[in-house]
């Protein structure tokens, strides 16, 4: 008897490989697939200018990436004792206007160099409700929308779902502007599985449903572009609260995990999953903490895994292994 349905996906005609760098930008999820990337080795650069949510603050993060945008302190404002902008994640605000510029700027000027160069671009699209600027009272303009609203009071913002519309033509226009920078980037979309329970279960549902029809559209309108049904693993397939973590919203370990070895079959080549499985032995090993580290089978361990080190590293020499062999050397006992 079947007690579930289970969602094959097909592999991608085109494919990552290891050697290619890729480039993230999203809701919190995009995290979860950006810290596995890394892990396995792969050149990441995720969310510049932290977590993004919808997708027209996506456009205004990537089109400044693009562009090159210059921060001035007119950009800023202050607000519980830090610097701000509406286009950064909190984790850039600082008390000093000129620390918070520059990291901003820095990120900024990160993100435009990896553009140029990136292979594939994963955008993980959160939320299609926007938080709009009503007044000038807290910089910016009004009917801006904002990527986070920085604690600063629910009244001075004007909250709503975007339309269909406004979600396609935002959508394209990013497209256009990171292509402007790198020709034909393929461009992978996810639906963020995460529930926006705060808007509502109905609201959020309608929002997740307008995505999905915007990114439907998009894929047959234009090239090199591919759906990653992260959101349909979760809420069809896995389809249990067990799934989820504490706040019944956001997937858990056993869940993201689940989405990666699906994302994996159908989105990496083969080659690179054949090495992915030898630098899994290796985090594996660095992550290992012996009861007695210095017994006869586990220095043996050590240096078996040492060895295993130096002849991936000779074999791909692509491959930044410096920490693990580091790791291994510190732990041998001469």
């Amino acid at each position: 008897m079947q007690f579930r349905l289970e969602l094959d996906i097909k592999p991608f005609d085109r494919q990552l490989n290891i050697q290619q760098p890729v480039m993230l930008v999203g809701s919190c999820f995009t995290d979860h697939m950006s810290q596995r990337l890394r892990q396995l080795k792969f050149q990441v650069l995720e969310n510049p200018h932290g977590i993004v949510f919808n997708p027209l603050s996506i456009e205004r993060v990537l089109t400044h990436c693009a562009t090159q945008r210059s921060y001035t302190a007119a950009d800023l404002f202050h607000h519980q004792d830090l610097w701000t902008h509406w286009d950064f994640h909190g984790r850039f605000s600082h008390p000093d206007a000129a620390t918070a510029l520059a990291g901003m700027q820095a990120a900024n000027e990160e993100a435009y160099r990896f553009l140029q160069t990136t292979d594939w671009l994963i955008l993980t699209l959160g939320s299609a409700f926007v938080y709009e600027l009503k007044t000038e009272e807290w910089g910016g303009t009004p009917g801006q929308v904002v990527a986070n609203c920085h604690k600063v009071p629910a009244n001075h913002f004007q909250h709503r779902l975007a339309s269909l519309e406004e979600l396609l033509a935002s959508l394209q226009r990013t497209i256009s502007i990171v292509r402007s920078v790198r020709p034909g980037l393929p461009i992978i979309f996810t639906i963020s599985p995460v529930r926006h329970y705060r808007e509502g279960l109905v609201e959020n549902n309608r929002s997740k449903g307008a995505l999905h029809l915007a990114v439907a559209t998009l894929l047959q309108q234009l090239p090199d572009l591919f759906y990653f049904p992260a959101y349909e693993l979760i809420i069809d397939d896995l389809r249990d609260y067990r799934f989820y973590a504490e706040d019944l919203v956001h997937p858990n370990y056993a869940a993201t995990q689940y989405v990666w070895e699906k994302f994996s079959a159908a989105c990496i080549d083969a080659p690179s999953l054949s090495l992915m499985k030898e630098l899994d032995q290796l985090r594996l090993a660095v992550q290992h903490r012996p009861q007695h580290a210095g017994s006869v089978a586990h220095q043996q361990f050590l240096q078996k895994m040492l060895q295993k080190t130096k002849a991936l590293k000779e074999a791909h020499p692509f491959l930044d292994l410096r920490a693990e062999s580091a790791y291994f050397e510190q732990q041998l006992i001469v």
